[in-house]
Order: structure tokens, then C-alpha cells, then sequence
């Protein structure tokens, strides 16, 4: 039985939020670390503290979008041994089902915070975590396995955004335009897109077709 306390960063933008849980894991016997802000200091504390475990939101500065968690899957990659637990109001599925799969699966965890209604029950499922089991609330299976039936599950928002415009005809440069992004930048989240709907180079087709025919194909079963 471990006999030391489980040192814990925690990953929160919202200071109350992450006092609070900070103070409820201590209350409980785990060792605070690190408590940060952003996704910054998440990568910064995880590497200066090499914790047993990482609780962290999804959404944090600087762009409140999906920071949290693909910091969780690349700290994650340099020690897969680590522990991590994603605490969200939200699922995002771009890299969930990535971090999920990442560790042969074990030592990770996806909880709701609306849904986390019982705080002795919530410090079990991160002890659970750290002794090398996987905790997901039944709602995240439930939306990964409706949205691995898409095709452009894989997609972030801001690839949709511009495999979207890509269906409408516009170029590189337009669609650069309209979502007020460098045209490399585009050129980027198109290659990401080819990428991820498997559609490798080829002499005898077009990628950039059957990447829309695909889109339109999804758009139209929703």
C-alpha cells in the first residue's frame, strides 16, 4: 500500500475552481505541487515537479480551446506512465480518444465537472487513476462512440471551419480571408485534414475533392 502522498499538479484558468480543488486534495492526503493557470505552466510544473499524477481542464489560456488536453497527451507521450486526469465541463473530441488510447490506456481519466457529485467518490477514481486504472464518465463514452461513427471525428473546430469552406469552393487565400488567419496557416490545417481522413497522396486523385466529398457525405447523415 503506497505509504507516501500523491504529488498532484493541477491545471485550472478559474482561480476559484482551482484553490477550492486544491484545497480538497490536501484535505484528503494528496501533496498540491503545483497549481497553475494555463498551458504554459502546466507543461513547466509537470516537468519541474515530475508528478504521480496531472488534473487538468481542457480550455485554458491563451486560446481557451483545447490546450489542457493536448498538453495531458504530450506529457503523456515523454512519460506514459504518468497519471493524468482531464476535469472539463465539456468532451472535446479532437485528441480525447488519443489520450485515452495513449498508455495502453491505463493511469488516464476523463471526469465532467457537472456531473462529479460526490467528493469521496471523485478522490477514489483519482486514486483508482494513479494505481493504474482508467476512469471515464459513462456521458464521454456515450459522445466518442457517436462521434466516431463521423468521419471528421478527428477534426478540430477550426479544421471543420475550413474543410466547410474548402465545400464551398473557396481557395487558400479566401478562406485565410474569411477566418482572418495566414494563408500558411490554412495550408496547414489543410494538410492536417488530408491527414486525418487517410487520404494519402496519389497520382489518379484529387485529395482536396474527396476531402469535401467526404465532408458533404457527414453533413448530409447528421
Amino acid at each position: 500500500m503506497r505509504s507516501e502522498p500523491i504529488r498532484v499538479v493541477l491545471a485550472e484558468d478559474g482561480v476559484l475552481l482551482r484553490e477550492g480543488l486544491a484545497g480538497l486534495l490536501d484535505r484528503f492526503g494528496f501533496e498540491v505541487v503545483a497549481a497553475v493557470g494555463d498551458a504554459a505552466g502546466l507543461v513547466w510544473a509537470a516537468t519541474e515537479h515530475a508528478p504521480d499524477l496531472v488534473v487538468t481542464d481542457i480550455r485554458m489560456p491563451p486560446d481557451y480551446t483545447d490546450e489542457g488536453l493536448r498538453v495531458a497527451l504530450e506529457l503523456r507521450r515523454a512519460r506514459p506512465e504518468l497519471a493524468v486526469v482531464v476535469l472539463s465541463q465539456y468532451v472535446q473530441h479532437s485528441y480525447a480518444t488519443e489520450l485515452l488510447d495513449s498508455g495502453d490506456g491505463m493511469r488516464v481519466g476523463y471526469l465532467l465537472k457537472d456531473r462529479v457529485v460526490d467528493v469521496t467518490e471523485f478522490v477514489a477514481a483519482l486514486r483508482k487513476v494513479v494505481d493504474g486504472g482508467t476512469v471515464v464518465d459513462p456521458q464521454v463514452v456515450r459522445q466518442l462512440l457517436n462521434r466516431h461513427r463521423n468521419p471528421l471525428s478527428t477534426l478540430s473546430t477550426r479544421e471543420r471551419e475550413v474543410l466547410a469552406l474548402m465545400a464551398e469552393g473557396h481557395s487558400n487565400s479566401a478562406i485565410a480571408r474569411k477566418l482572418v488567419i495566414s494563408e500558411a496557416a490554412v495550408g496547414k490545417h489543410v494538410g492536417n485534414i488530408l491527414a486525418k481522413l487517410n487520404l494519402p497522396p496519389t497520382e489518379e486523385t484529387n485529395r482536396r475533392v474527396l476531402a469535401v466529398l467526404t465532408y458533404l457525405r457527414s453533413e448530409n447523415t447528421l
